[in-house]
């Protein structure tokens, strides 16, 4: 690789870093035909993940930096003072098939700043994905960014050689959204997950490929006053009404010379952290945003514990249960216990009755969940008659590092 392209490289892997909307899971199982490359197996290419899930194995970079929109929160704006470059797309292809060899990486992440018009912009990265599919026989992960102001039938392009699109919200409110971002069109970004998810729905029913690994979105929380009950609501709503496979939450981070109609202190990383968690209790434990928002205060999560055992907290009255009768229901709102621990659970007592040795063995988060369960030889005091109960169970304070 020449000095030139790894210059662009710098720059645009940088400039990737702030979308957070970067999984592979889900895509199926495929592989290269003869004299093709890369493949993807059942659960996703990638190996690593941080903390939220985010994978870690793709090239994630931007086509280009450049931008018609002068969006306040970002750092690619057209107004902003930021060192521009861009790709052709032989050089995206070449890179992306050159770090897969070296198993740097197993598949692709493209995004884009809008340049020329939306149509060229979709288009140029649909061709990325054209040519590592149909011309290099590429089998690995493609995630493409949409881009709501395309043309319908560029945007239905990009479906039938990527795994996933994306198309970002970018923040939960619209009214948000149009003070800071007026070049944007809520409306416009509605519609084309909406056709995002017919088109995915029809492939399915009709067993031919287009997005297999489905859509997802990105919301930047903390740009604006929307509260954190606010950011679930319309999460709530886009997984009901889109059929979307994730949501994806990003702390805001100030950006040089910024509006002042943004904050100058970023929004806690510790919140975005909760979110995921509050979106994963949303989609696989049966708890309402509003038994969700109200863990905590004025519409905010708690930041000190995690909203599971908020939750928890507020409904003492409702532990501790007995492990060899409660319904999964139930189970599944105890502090410590997870959808793969409770199913254990729950095929383990057919045959007999929990201990607590018997809970430990079936889950790593026992310590937490003791205080909520009963079982054969473990009968704790009411949860109203333990005062320090938060204090036990809060993670300790950590005194952080001066340069940290």
């Amino acid at each position: 690789m020449d000095d030139a392209l790894k210059t662009k490289l710098g720059i645009l892997a940088d400039a990737a870093k702030y979308d957070a909307s970067c999984a592979s899971s889900g895509a199926g199982g495929r592989a290269a035909k003869k004299d093709g490359i890369g493949s993807t197996t059942g659960m996703g290419i990638c190996h690593s993940y941080t903390p939220d899930g985010r994978c870690v194995s793709l090239l994630k970079i931007l086509l280009t930096n450049y931008c018609l929109f002068d969006c306040a929160y970002c750092i690619n704006r057209r107004s902003s003072n930021v060192q521009r470059a861009r790709f052709s797309v032989d050089e995206v292809v070449a890179i992306t098939l050159g770090f897969y060899k070296r198993n740097y990486i197993e598949g692709l992440f493209l995004s884009s700043g809008i340049i020329r018009s939306p149509d060229y912009t979709m288009e140029q990265m649909m061709l990325v994905a054209r040519r590592l599919r149909h011309d290099h026989g590429f089998a690995g992960y493609i995630h493409l960014k949409a881009i709501p102001e395309a043309s319908p039938w560029l945007v239905e392009q990009a479906g039938l050689w990527a795994d996933r699109l994306s198309v970002n919200v970018e923040l939960a409110s619209d009214i948000s959204l149009k003070e800071l971002a007026p070049e944007k069109d809520a409306p416009g970004i509605k519609a084309t997950m909406g056709q995002l998810k017919e088109r995915i729905t029809e492939a399915r029913e009709e067993k031919r490929r287009f997005a297999p690994a489905g859509q997802s979105t990105q919301m930047i929380v903390g740009a604006d006053a929307t509260t954190d009950a606010a950011v679930l609501d319309a999460s709530a709503t886009l997984y009901g009404g889109y059929g979307l496979k994730r949501v994806y939450y990003s702390a805001f981070s100030p950006i040089p010379e910024a509006s002042r109609m943004l904050p100058v202190k970023p929004a806690p990383l510790r919140r975005e952290n909760r979110l995921y968690q509050a979106d994963w209790l949303l989609r696989f434990y049966g708890f309402s945003v509003a038994e969700i928002a109200a863990g905590g205060a004025d519409g905010m999560l708690d930041l000190d514990i995690d909203p599971k055992l908020a939750w928890a907290l507020k409904h003492r009255e409702r532990f501790p249960v007995d492990v060899n009768i409660a319904d999964r229901e139930l189970l599944l709102r105890v502090p410590g216990l997870g959808t793969r621990a409770v199913d254990r659970l729950l095929r383990a007592r057919r045959q007999t009755r929990l201990t607590l040795d018997d809970i430990a063995r079936l889950s790593t988060g026992v310590k937490r969940a003791r205080p909520f369960l009963i079982t054969a030889d473990h009968h704790p005091l009411k949860l109203t008659d333990r005062a320090d109960l938060r204090e036990r169970l809060a993670p300790p304070a950590r005194q952080l590092e001066l340069f940290a």
